[in-house]
């Protein structure tokens, strides 16, 4: 009672995946595909595929025309000449992987039924098809029961180098390796359940520093700094200029990253590095346990629900722990003379 509702089941999600907040079906007059009406027409297409899809079911299939091909095949050309000398070590151990499971290539966009098979297989994750933005708070509830939202669109051919929202491009590219990393799915994972029930507030300190990291966090690695951001990693432009000296980088401190802003159309103002990727993975959870909560939560993997414990009853089973062990202590003490 009191807290902000949230999915208590991975079933749930279905109540609040269609919140879009911008984009989806109707784009903006600033956007590079509002004057084309065809494009329009196609956008319509792929959010109703997201608007009409329920928790279990197979992610439709989408046949991509000509034109949608031959801009993924520019983006794609071009970001992986930059991947091997930008990337983190991570991003380039998984990428053969879905290279050869997952049909990644030039000439063919992948399929978002493949790659969350292969997820699934590896990590637990599954993707679900998402129209547009959706808030912090309902993007955040689906990575507490290792969803990933995922567009099936893909960004206006008129300018393959930008876009002003997640496509396909980004989520696919940007995302998906290092979602095959079992401690960083983990780490989205737990990310995810600290939002859950949390104030408005804390849910975006969560995103905040969920986007200066998970979205363009650098990490340093053998020495050098590399990119294990998404946003970067599926923005040719913003990749080749975050390892300039024209790029501000600062090292990680939560307090400083949830006083950042977030630029969505432009290059950020500074970047985040940490000295290693799980470094950054330990600042976040760390931060996550500060933030205040009038309840606890357990999460059954096998089920894929969530358990709501009240504060005494948290309080009830760590004495009842604590009993158990002193009891335990008691009889093995019994066994030595000494304490006969």
């Amino acid at each position: 009672d009191g807290h902000p509702w949230f999915p208590k089941c991975i079933q749930e999600l279905d109540e609040c995946s269609n919140r879009v907040l911008m984009y989806g079906a109707q784009l903006d007059a600033d956007h590079p595909g509002f004057k084309d009406e065809e494009y329009r027409k196609r956008r319509i297409e792929f959010a109703e595929i997201a608007y009409n899809y329920k928790h279990g079911q197979p992610i439709p299939r989408v046949e991509y025309n000509d034109l949608e091909t031959k801009t993924w095949t520019t983006i794609y050309t071009e970001l992986t000449k930059l991947y091997p000398t930008h990337a983190c070590k991570e991003y380039l151990d998984n990428f053969p992987l879905l290279k050869k499971h997952c049909g990644y290539g030039p000439n063919h966009i992948p399929q978002l039924e493949d790659i969350s098979m292969y997820l699934k297989q590896r990590t637990g994750f599954t993707l679900r098809p998402v129209a547009g933005y959706l808030s912090s708070r309902d993007f955040l509830a689906g990575l507490a029961y290792r969803v990933f939202y995922c567009t099936q669109y893909i960004r206006h051919h008129s300018d393959p180098f930008y876009t002003p929202e997640p496509d396909c491009c980004h989520e696919i590219l940007g995302h998906m390796p290092l979602f095959l990393d079992p401690n960083f799915a983990e780490f989205s994972q737990q990310i995810g359940l600290a939002s859950l029930g949390a104030s408005e507030d804390d849910v975006q300190k969560l995103a905040t520093c969920y986007f200066f990291t998970i979205e363009f966090g650098l990490c340093k690695q053998d020495g050098a700094i590399k990119v294990y951001g998404a946003g970067l990693l599926s923005s040719i432009g913003e990749l080749k200029h975050v390892l300039t000296e024209a790029a501000i980088h600062k090292a990680l401190k939560i307090e400083e990253v949830c006083e950042a802003e977030c630029m969505i159309t432009t290059f950020q103002n500074a970047y985040f590095y940490t000295d290693s990727f799980d470094d950054a993975k330990l600042k976040l959870r760390e931060f996550a346990r500060t933030l205040e909560r009038p309840f606890d939560l357990e999460y059954d993997p096998y089920t894929q629900c969530t358990k709501v414990l009240l504060p005494h009853r948290s309080v009830l089973n760590n004495l009842a722990i604590i009993q158990d062990k002193l009891f335990n202590l008691s009889k093995a003490l019994k066994k030595i003379p000494a304490f006969a």
